[in-house]
Order: structure tokens, then sequence, then C-alpha cells
């Protein structure tokens, strides 16, 4: 499958840019993000030791690396979600080339992926980590282009609601699984069988080899969208961690799959998109449990009555 590489320049350089750009990107088909500062970038130019000073007028600018499918790619539909970037006063600009056959394992221990812990009780990590931190249950992936390491907060989230919540003997969804992460958690928590969903081939075969990598059964990964979950089910707990668009889309597609009683997970969108997610979630006879807030990005717990 043939990647585009997108390189874009964002002034100024904040975590919040960086989020938002991820996220309408995402709304077109854009799959994967790497982050780099002027800083980094400008020291391995020059060869010099990342820790030397750089021009002071560089220090604002960030590169996000960014890949989509070549055959998903719409020049068209990626000019207008720029010039409709709902920022103010955000400057981006972007290269676009063929991306590189790389060895993204290594690619990700060298610059980007480093263990994470969440809530002291899970962490994750690659398998060329070495020192991993001790914690009741660890997750070992190899990162490959797609998105879905735990770092960003959305994910972050939902591993936080797996642990706090008891999930022994459900039969779980896991919708847009990415490298499956929360669908082995699942499992190592307790849930009877998971389904992981995805409409990526990189992320279904990336999810085959992290189960095999850490041991667990019980998963089934199959290729599709929400479209494909006619006749499976019913679940006890489906969870999504997308984004808004697809979520609103598909809410009634989860729901119609969903047990009486059951819980949804939703996550990958702005604390200030919760209002139209309740609203149709109220539509889908659906009401809310829970809602947490990390950094902007918010995470729902919602039932079927």
């Amino acid at each position: 499958m043939q990647y585009l590489e997108f390189t874009f320049t964002t002034t100024p350089a904040t975590e919040t840019v960086h989020d938002v750009l991820s996220a309408v990107l995402a709304e077109i088909g854009f799959d994967s993000f790497v982050h780099t500062s002027e800083l980094d970038r400008t020291a391995k130019e020059r060869g010099a030791d990342p820790e030397a000073p750089v021009l002071e007028e560089k220090a604002d600018t960030d590169y996000f690396k960014c890949y989509i499918q070549q055959s998903l790619y719409d020049a068209d539909a990626l000019s207008e979600v720029l010039e409709a970037f709902p920022l103010p006063g955000v400057s981006i600009s972007y290269d676009m080339q063929e991306a590189e056959d790389k060895d993204w394992n290594e690619e990700w221990e060298k610059n980007y992926f480093k263990p994470l812990v969440v809530g002291g009780r899970c962490v994750i990590a690659g398998t060329f980590h070495k020192d991993v931190p001790e914690a009741e249950y660890r997750i070992t992936i190899n990162p490959k282009m797609s998105f879905g390491t735990g770092h960003h907060a959305t994910t972050a989230q939902m591993i936080g609601r797996l642990l706090d919540d008891d999930i022994s003997g459900l039969e779980v969804l896991d919708m847009g699984c990415g490298t499956s992460i929360l669908a082995i958690l699942a499992r190592l928590r307790g849930a009877q069988h998971c389904t992981a969903i995805d409409v990526d081939e990189w992320c279904v075969k990336n999810s085959l080899e992290n189960i095999a990598l850490n041991g667990v059964d019980g998963i089934d990964v199959e290729l599709g969208d929400a479209s494909s979950l006619a006749g499976k089910g019913p679940f006890d707990l489906i969870i999504a961690n997308i984004n808004l668009g697809i979520l609103l889309r598909d809410m009634g597609h989860y729901t119609a799959r969903l047990k009486q009683g059951g819980m949804l997970y939703m996550s990958g969108f702005y604390t200030s998109d919760v209002p139209q997610l309740l609203a149709e979630a109220g539509r889908q006879g659906l009401t809310l449990a829970d809602q947490r807030e990390t950094d902007g990005w918010a995470c729902l717990k919602l039932t079927k009555a």
C-alpha cells in the first residue's frame, strides 16, 4: 500500500495546533502523525548537539509529518480543511512526497515512541524498549505507520476507562481499532471476547501482529467500517476512539449492535463537541453515564436503556 508523506509547517507551534491539525486531517483520510520540532530538526540538519541553541525566530515553528494512503488523497479536500482551520492566527504550509520505505520500528525507537504508563497500572512499550517500568498490565506493540501507540490523550482516556470499569465476561467491540491496544487490554482485563475492526489494512495486519506478541486469544480482527456490523454481536461494550464526524455518522450502527444495558465508550473529539454527540446519543436512546476531559479532549461513557 503506497502512502504519501506530507510535511506540514505550522506557526505558532503549540500542542493545541498540533492536535487540531491532526483532527482535521483525520477527517479526510490521514491516519498517521509524527511531530518534529524546529529545534530537533535544525540540530539534526546541522549535525549538532540537539541541546545546542538555535535561532530565536525559529523556536516557534514545528513540522508535522502526516501520512495518507495515496488512493485516499483528495487535494481539494485538503485545501478546504486548511482554509477552514478553526484556530485563528495559525499559518500552515506543507510539502508532499511519496513516503519512503522505512523501518518504522527503528524510526519510532530513535525519535518518538517511549514507554507509556497509564494510571500507574498499564504500560505500553515497543519490542525494542529496555528497562520498561513494571505495571499490572503490560502491552507490547510494534508501532507501524498507523496512529495508536497510546500516547495521544484520547487513547489514554480509553485505557483509563478500561482500567476503572469492570469488564470481566463482556463481549466487546473495538471499532477503529488501530493497533488493537484497547482490545488487548480489554482481554487482559477479563473481557470474554473482542471483535476489532478497522478500515485500514495496515491496522489489521499490525493488530494481528500485536495480538500475537502479547499472547492473547479471543480477539477477532476484521477489515471494515460501521456498515460491516450488521449481524455481529450483540455487544456488552463498544469502544470507538475515532473522530467527531464518524462518531456522529455511525452512532446509530453502534447502538443497533449494543445490548440493552450495554455501554458505549467514545473518544477522539474535543470538549466543545460534546453537545453534538449527546444530542445524537439522545436520539439513539443512549444516556450519559460519565464524562472525562484531558487537555481539551473528551471521553464519554453512554448506556443503552
